[in-house]
Order: structure tokens, then C-alpha cells, then sequence
């Protein structure tokens, strides 16, 4: 069985790695292919000669090697996992520092910067699956490259390749430490999910199949309880919010409902430290000073203060599950196919689905609540927007995805932002510069 890792030079490889080890009775890869860009090979040898080194210390046999020969890569691939960042950290240092300048919300996912990321990401995306349908049309592509959801959907509608799951690590970060709030095992917990990528919720909360929402929700509003991942400050919430909303918001929503003083926060954090990809800059700069020590045969510790730390082990369930058809229930990012009653079969939604050797089959979860309905068909609509705009390269459809998002809205200030961001990024648009 052979894996492909597009990306692989990110530091968040030694996470899989690692996933794949453990996974190996039951998920027996035998080839692992690294594959980057040329100016991502150094940092993908490096990673390549650590994750070289685990394989030899847990004993596994996987023969691993890297290139930047993409198309070759590919051939006889079972799977292909998408980890990448068109760009790089300086790119994401722009989608956060133009946005904050002007006084709005910068985000690598959310908001001015996460449309910019989407707009970088999904013509890649589109062009490795057109590979893989082309090279090896039976490989399960997996995503947790952001956007995911967009891309997820960008990719079902527009490529012809349809073995595309997307992967998010925010219900499993939820999972875990709704398990702590219930002195529970995480493997006990079970959360009905409904929504979108970094916009969903949790409906109803079940430890041992006995439905414990309340009480989760009482002992929020009681203690400060963070499940967010290492790239978000948890801000808390208010006790009327959440005893109002009756059901569990993640970490992102506080980017909407709590826009004032996350704004606030971040631009102090700002000033004072610099963006959110400045500090990962450093952090990634000391993880490859200890991914190069040849004493070094594991994942180190700090890769969990990288933001999506987990979401490599998700991908490794995942792709074990597929394999195994195990009919284990996951929130992963799919077609809705009747999952929510008031969205389009076709649009891609994050839900709970069970998951078999065809792929994810979502569990219907029905109409949406009522107190985020609006919410929810406004983020799908913009989702919508955005992807039509990253395809199309034209002026007007960008422009209307910025209106459309709630952290952007003013007209005025959204051709603004937009014109600088598209300055700021024109070598990774091409389709804005036909």
C-alpha cells in the first residue's frame, strides 16, 4: 500500500509519520512518498531523514524516500494526503498583517486573509487532482490543506476526481476536551456536529450513549474550559451566550461573535509581537533545528504548539477506516447528500459521517437549528463566492466574496484591503493577472 504526502516538508509530517507507525498492524503501509516543491526540498530532506529515522526506531517496514517529481510520485498510489501552504508563512504573514492594518480581523482562514488563502490554494488543488484522476483515479485524496472546506468543495464540483474527504482538526481538539469536562475517556465521547469547516457546531454531546448537552453547557458557563487549537487565544463565553445558543460553539466563532474584542486582541498582539505567522515562523525554525539532531527518532514535543497539531493523526484514522471499512463514525468535510435538510445536496458540509471502503456516508442530522440558521446559509453562500472567484480570476466575483464575509462588509474598506491583497500576492494568482 502506498501513500503519497503532498507537502511533504511541512514540520506537521513527523505527526503522521508517527500516525502511521502506530496504525501499522491494522494499516500496513509499506511505501511513503514524500513530494514538495524545489524550494521546499530542503526542508522535506530534513523531515524525510527524521521520519527515515522513526520508521527504523519503531521497527515497521516502510521503505520512504522524497522528490519534487510530482507525476511520478503519484503512480500506484493508494492514498495522497494534501498538506500545503502556497506561499509559505510569508504569504500567511500578509493575509494577516494587511487585514490588521486597516483595522479588520487577520486570519490565516477567516475573514480578508483566509479568502486570499483560498484564492492561493484551490487552483494547486485543483491541478493535483487532476493528476491524481489522470495517474491513479482509485487514490482516496485527503485534505487538510485550509480552507478545507472550501477546497473540499472546490475540488468535488470543479475537478474530476471525487475521492476527496476533507479533514479539520477542531471536532477532534472539541472531543478531547469535552472529555475532560466530563471525566470521561475521549473514545466514550461522541458530539453530533453540524455545520461548515470552521463553522461548525456541536448539537448534542454523548458520553456511553447517554446524552449529557446540558451539562456540558452548564459546566462551560461554570469553568473556562479551551479547546482551541495553539494558534487561537480562547477569549472564553459569556454565560447568556451560551445558555441563549444551547448548543457548542468552537474556537473560530469567536471571530464572529466576539469580532470587537478578538480584533482587539489580535492587534495588540500585533504590535507587540508581531502577526501569528511571525511567532510560527520561530516556532517552525526551532522544530527543524531539532528535526536535523540525528539523536532525533520522534515527533517532538513541540509540534503540539503549532496550530494544527492533530490534524495529521485524523488523516491517519481516516484513511485507516477507508481501509479497513470500519464503519467508525468521524466528522470529516463531504458532500451534504441530504445530511442537512436546508442545504444543497451538493454542497460540501462538516458533519458526522460513518466511514467505509467507499468513502464517508453522512448521518442525517435534519434541519438546522433555527438560532444559527441564518448564520450557517450565510457562510455556505460566501463559501459559494469565494470559490467561483478563485476559479473565475475575476475582479467583481473577489469583490463580492469580501462583501459577503461578515469580518469584511463595508464596501468601502473591502475594495481596499482587497486591491492591496491582491498586490501583495499577484505571483501566486495568476488567474487575477490574465
Amino acid at each position: 500500500m502506498k501513500l503519497v504526502i503532498i507537502g511533504g516538508g511541512s514540520s506537521y509530517t513527523p505527526e503522521i509519520i508517527e500516525g502511521l507507525i502506530n496504525r501499522h498492524a491494522s494499516f500496513p503501509v509499506s511505501q511513503i512518498v514524500l513530494v514538495d516543491i524545489d524550494e521546499g526540498f530542503e526542508k522535506m530532506s530534513i523531515v524525510g531523514e527524521l521520519a527515515k529515522r522513526m520508521i527504523e526506531a519503531s521497527g515497521v517496514l516502510i521503505d520512504l524516500s522524497w522528490t519534487t517529481d510530482r507525476k511520478e510520485a503519484l503512480k500506484d498510489a493508494n492514498f495522497v494526503s494534501t498538506q500545503l501552504r502556497v506561499g509559505g508563512l510569508k504569504a500567511r504573514e500578509k493575509d494577516e498583517r494587511i487585514p490588521l492594518s486597516h483595522g479588520m480581523i487577520g486570519q490565516e482562514t477567516n475573514g480578508a486573509g483566509g479568502i486570499f488563502k483560498a484564492f492561493r490554494t484551490i487552483p494547486v488543488l485543483l491541478d493535483i487532482a487532476n493528476d491524481i484522476h489522470n495517474i491513479c483515479p482509485d487514490a482516496w485524496m485527503i485534505n487538510f490543506t485550509n480552507p478545507a472546506g472550501m477546497v473540499t468543495e472546490a475540488l468535488l464540483h470543479h475537478s474530476p476526481h471525487k475521492r476527496v474527504i476533507g479533514v479539520c482538526n477542531i471536532p477532534f481538539n472539541m472531543q478531547q476536551s469535552i472529555a475532560e469536562v466530563l471525566e470521561v475517556n475521549p473514545s466514550a465521547v461522541r458530539i453530533e456536529f453540524v455545520g461548515l469547516n470552521h463553522f461548525v457546531y456541536g448539537k448534542k454531546v454523548y458520553a456511553n450513549g447517554v446524552d449529557r448537552t446540558q451539562e456540558v453547557l452548564d459546566r462551560l458557563i461554570d469553568q473556562v474550559v479551551n479547546y482551541s487549537p495553539a494558534n487561537i487565544v480562547n477569549l472564553g463565553w459569556t454565560e447568556t451566550f451560551l445558555k441563549s445558543l444551547q448548543l457548542l460553539p468552537n474556537p473560530y466563532h469567536q471571530y464572529y461573535y466576539k469580532q470587537e474584542a478578538t480584533l482587539e486582541k489580535d492587534v495588540k498582539s500585533y504590535e507587540e509581537n508581531g502577526t501569528r505567522s511571525e511567532v510560527v515562523q520561530e516556532v517552525e525554525r526551532k522544530l527543524f533545528e531539532l528535526y536535523k539532531q540525528p539523536t532525533l527518532h520522534e515527533k517532538p514535543k513541540e509540534l503540539e504548539s503549532r496550530g494544527g497539531a492533530y490534524y495529521s493523526d485524523v488523516a491517519c484514522s481516516l484513511m485507516s477506516a477507508i481501509y479497513n471499512n470500519s464503519h467508525e463514525i468521524m466528522t470529516v468535510n463531504t458532500l451534504n447528500n441530504g445530511a442537512i435538510s436546508d442545504l444543497a445536496d451538493d454542497s460540501v458540509v462538516e458533519v458526522n459521517c460513518v466511514i467505509t471502503k467507499s468513502g464517508p456516508m453522512p448521518l442525517v442530522t435534519g434541519a438546522l437549528p433555527s438560532q444559527v440558521k441564518g448564520d450557517i446559509l450565510k457562510m455556505k453562500a460566501f463559501e459559494e463566492l469565494v470559490i467561483k472567484a478563485s476559479i473565475s480570476g475575476k475582479y467583481e466575483d473577489a469583490y463580492l466574496a469580501f462583501l459577503a464575509n461578515p469580518l469584511i462588509g463595508d464596501e468601502d474598506r473591502a475594495k481596499v484591503v482587497l486591491d492591496e491583497l491582491l498586490e501583495a500576492h499577484k505571483v501566486y494568482l495568476p488567474q487575477f493577472n490574465k
